[in-house]
């Protein structure tokens, strides 16, 4: 079992910057593939970014590409996101999520990962 806990969410003005972070306890294996997806109101759920554990492997949303970068530290149990020239379009919930691969390439569909963090709430003000 792994469980993850997001923090760092809040309100900043368009342009701004914020970093969230999610914890991870449990074992992470070495195939295992972590991200981050966001829902905003009345929208399904939606990949934002994920990387392989172990390799450092990234892919992006196409919406953030530029402007968010994804990164872990596997000593900590850490996964971050850095999100820079933010977009009120960017509000949202964001969750953390991890789960084993199943193909060579890092996934970015919700059924991919079947552990989940709790969210943490964006808010991007114009």
């Amino acid at each position: 079992q792994v469980q993850l806990v997001e923090s760092g969410g809040g309100l900043v003005q368009a342009g701004g910057s914020l970093r969230l972070s999610c914890a991870a306890s449990g074992r992470i294996f070495s195939n295992y593939a972590v991200g981050w997806f966001r829902q905003a109101p009345g929208k399904e759920r939606e990949f934002v970014a994920a990387m392989r554990w172990t390799y450092g492997i990234t892919r992006y949303a196409e919406s953030v590409k530029g402007r968010f970068t994804i990164s872990r530290d596997n000593a900590k149990n850490t996964l971050d996101l850095q999100m820079n020239s933010l977009k009120p379009e960017d509000t949202a919930v964001y969750y953390c999520a991890a789960g084993a691969m199943r193909r060579a390439t890092i996934p970015s569909e919700t059924a991919d990962f079947n552990f989940w963090g709790q969210g943490t709430q964006v808010t991007v003000s114009s």
